[in-house]
């Protein structure tokens, strides 16, 4: 899935820089690496990055392709995110397994077992399907699939809707599970590309990619997510919007089981006129990103939104169910 993300970006680029030669080189990162943990476990917060940024940093690549939801909120100083591609459609899925298929999450028999490595679906998911049971489940899409098929453990897995129609699976989704269900990741569906933020001549290249309504959503969803400071050991969880010039954006956190939570849904105008503002403020970023051809104010109001529904969701008590799941999923 890594490299069919990174060769549609570099489609993208080829298509605008007909001229310019692109070398891709794979590499593994410590969230590929460890299998058997799961993933809000390994307590590491830049599990699928920390590698390629030490690349980027020795300059011996000059951009990485992310799944923008494995980004931290905060990057290392010196990187941005250059670009935020059209965002995929971010909801989750469920792929059966091939007994149950036609079937959905309700129709499932008694104690039928889910496969997930996310607290954020679980929690979800366990509240609104109580007679499911959970488990993890890690590996590549490849080896969740084939965990699926080949043996009698999941009823079935939960998966990004995006990752499956990437790779060209897209019927095997036999359910997407929509806002009422399960609340997507902060920047589900979006691939984002990083570069050095000193790197003028990259960062003008690759930011032809950003799609202006995506980036507007994602910075709303980043800012909720880092003012919450939640990560992938807390169960937070959006929903965003944009219509007519309004930028809407629901947001939630989760106890562990699910039993507990807290929702709001916030809007704010984001129809700006784009001003050229040159010098100095041309290299602002909102939560990581660096994007000059989206209005200014527009990328604010977009920050304020998700700082303001935060504040909300914290006001009436966030930070308790949040240090709570944290403590339970340490022990």
């Amino acid at each position: 899935l890594a490299r069919i993300q990174t060769d549609s970006v570099v489609m993208m680029l080829h298509e605008l820089y007909p001229d310019l030669r692109f070398e891709i080189v794979a590499m593994s990162t410590t969230g590929d690496k460890i299998l058997d943990t799961a993933l809000s476990k390994i307590g590491e917060k830049s599990l699928f990055t920390k590698e390629l940024e030490s690349a980027l940093e020795r300059n011996e690549v000059d951009l990485v392709v992310h799944s923008l939801k494995d980004l931290p909120t905060s990057l290392p100083p010196g990187f941005t995110i250059g670009a935020v591609c059209k965002r995929e459609n971010p909801l989750d899925a469920v792929v059966f397994h091939p007994k149950n298929c036609g079937k959905s999450l309700s129709l499932l028999p008694e104690k039928s077992v889910i496969g997930t490595s996310s607290l954020r679906r679980a929690a979800q998911l366990k509240k609104k399907f109580p007679h499911l049971e959970f488990r993890d489940i890690r590996g590549n899409l490849n080896t969740r699939l084939k965990k699926l098929d080949e043996k009698e453990d999941f009823s079935a897995v939960i998966l990004a809707a995006a990752g499956l129609k990437r790779m060209g699976w897209e019927n095997r989704i036999g359910q997407l599970l929509g806002p009422e269900d399960c609340l997507y990741a902060v920047g589900q569906g979006a691939l984002a590309v990083e570069v050095r933020a000193k790197d003028q001549e990259i960062l003008n290249m690759v930011s032809a990619l950003h799609d202006a309504d995506t980036v507007l959503c994602c910075i709303a969803e980043r800012a909720f997510m880092k003012r919450l400071e939640g990560g992938c050991s807390v169960p937070v969880a959006v929903n965003t919007l944009l219509k007519d010039g309004q930028l809407y954006l629901t947001g939630a956190v989760y106890s562990l089981d699910g039993s507990d939570s807290l929702k709001e849904t916030m809007q704010t105008s984001v129809s700006y006129p784009h001003q050229n503002e040159d010098g100095p403020n041309d290299d602002v970023q909102h939560v990581g990103i660096t994007a000059k051809n989206v209005p200014g104010q527009a990328q604010e109001a977009a920050e304020n939104l998700g700082v303001e529904l935060a504040s909300l969701l914290l006001s009436k008590g966030a930070k308790h169910i949040l240090s709570v799941a944290r403590q339970l999923n340490d022990a």
